[in-house]
């Protein structure tokens, strides 16, 4: 029952039914399946409520509305212009310039916004016409954008480092319980974006090395480079672009990792200084705060409908003893604790084709979280894994919601196939840098040591 419950979610999804009432419809109907058979106690549906009370009582889930007002302000206070601007005539001098600059602006976009479907559309209106009328290969144009778009995922302070702080949180904790330990460690989200820092860079290195190798062995790939002079002018620019947004983002950020604001009082802060940028800016109208905060309750509901659908799901999936069955399937799988994490990372790799990362997070990863941290793993560790995976899940096709947005924006000649095409090589250096993250685990773990000793 379990497995057909699953099973039933995923095909209810794929027939394009909204994700949060095909996950509470479906387990609904499995639950009174399950109520008039018998193999459903009814204690879990009673449970239900305090479940639901629960989310919205949680302190650390106010932080996603506050992060998206966040993003949503600096998005529409044309911060990403005056950046790209800036940083075009910075790297001029390089013949793949242009490319490096909206890896760094991308870079900077998602530490201060956190939003991959703002970054994208933003980036594709303003750097997608100029570098393909610069002769810029249009398959590398689309996927830089596309992949540059998506490190608002995995850099902090990122809305899905949030959400899988919240969820592994409890599956730590739950983890605990079965064991029998009752150790005073946490997994905080401060955790998590301490752990996500270096992997983070990291991955910019390797998309900006990806590109400047590329320029070498496939110079027409790209424009001649443009020397611009390095003057005063131009460092104006240059403190004057760069300044605000990286002021913001210590301040958010740092606070945080400092420990002297949690991620919610943060992500206050960060909403405020948003707005104060966009006044400073002349940016902020009465017309464009409205829209911001009309987009941030759009997606604040549909994150929050999705978790209530989860909370239905899980409850339910529990007790037709899903959870027992998953936990035996991993744990007798030859390897041991490699063995499982490699299937999870595939089977998480694979849904990323058709589900989104909302749905992942809170579907999948409440369910398999648990044994694997059973099994030894470093929850930080775990959770910045999950967060690199779960980025993959916006470029990969059909449904990679990255390529969506840019397609959306895209001028006719930029073809579907092309845009797939872009987008492989760095579906390959995400891959790549979990595999670095995998041999070397300190790349994740290190940071939150030295800040938090844990």
């Amino acid at each position: 029952m379990a497995l057909l419950l699953f099973v039933s979610v995923c095909l209810v999804l794929l027939s394009g039914f909204p994700v949060a009432f095909a996950l509470a419809g479906t387990a609904l109907w499995f639950a009174g399946i399950g109520l008039l058979t018998g193999t459903l106690d009814d204690a879990y549906l009673s449970a239900l409520p305090n479940r639901l009370y629960g989310i919205l009582n949680n302190q650390t889930l106010m932080a996603v509305p506050l992060f998206v007002m966040m993003g949503v302000t600096l998005e529409r206070s044309k911060l990403a212009e005056q950046l790209l601007d800036a940083m075009g005539a910075l790297f001029g001098g390089i013949r793949a310039g242009l490319a490096l600059s909206v890896m760094v602006v991308g870079m900077l976009l998602a530490a201060s916004t956190g939003i991959v479907g703002a970054t994208v559309v933003t980036m594709g209106l303003m750097s997608l016409p100029a570098m393909m009328k610069r002769g810029y290969d249009p398959g590398y144009a689309a996927g830089a954008i596309c992949a540059t778009g998506t490190l608002g995922q995995i850099i902090p302070p990122s809305i899905a480092l949030v959400l899988l702080g919240d969820v592994l949180s409890s599956a730590y904790q739950q983890a605990q319980l079965q064991m029998g330990i009752f150790s005073p460690r946490t997994v905080s989200v401060g955790d998590l974006f301490a752990g996500a820092l270096l992997p983070g860079l990291v991955l910019v290195g390797l998309y900006m090395l990806y590109t400047l190798l590329l320029a070498w062995r496939r110079p027409h790939y790209f424009a001649p480079a443009e020397a611009v002079p390095l003057d005063r002018a131009l460092l104006a620019r240059l403190m004057v672009a760069l300044v605000p947004p990286i002021a913001l983002i210590l301040l958010v950020l740092g606070s945080i990792l400092m420990g002297l604001a949690t991620p919610t009082e943060a992500a206050g802060v960060g909403a405020f200084g948003a707005l104060l940028l966009a006044l400073i800016r002349r940016q902020l109208s009465a017309r464009a705060l409205l829209g911001a905060l009309e987009e941030t309750v759009k997606i604040t509901s549909m994150v929050f409908m999705i978790l209530f659908g989860a909370a239905l799901f899980s409850l339910v999936f529990r007790g037709l003893g899903g959870e027992a069955l998953i936990h035996q399937l991993l744990t007798d799988l030859p390897g041991g604790v490699v063995g499982a994490t490699l299937v999870v990372m595939a089977v998480i790799f694979l849904l990323g084709f058709i589900l989104d990362f909302i749905e992942i997070t809170f579907v999948v990863v409440p369910l398999v979280a648990p044994t694997l941290l059973m099994l030894g793993l470093d929850p930080i560790w775990l959770g910045i894994m999950l967060g690199l995976n779960l980025q993959t899940s916006f470029l990969t096709p059909p449904f990679g919601f990255a390529l969506f947005y840019l397609r959306g924006v895209a001028p006719p000649s930029l073809n579907s196939a092309t845009l797939y095409r872009g987008v492989i090589p760095f579906i390959a250096i995400q891959l790549l840098m979990m595999g670095l993250l995998a041999l070397w685990p300190a790349l994740a773990t290190w940071l939150p040591q030295q800040i938090y000793g844990s």
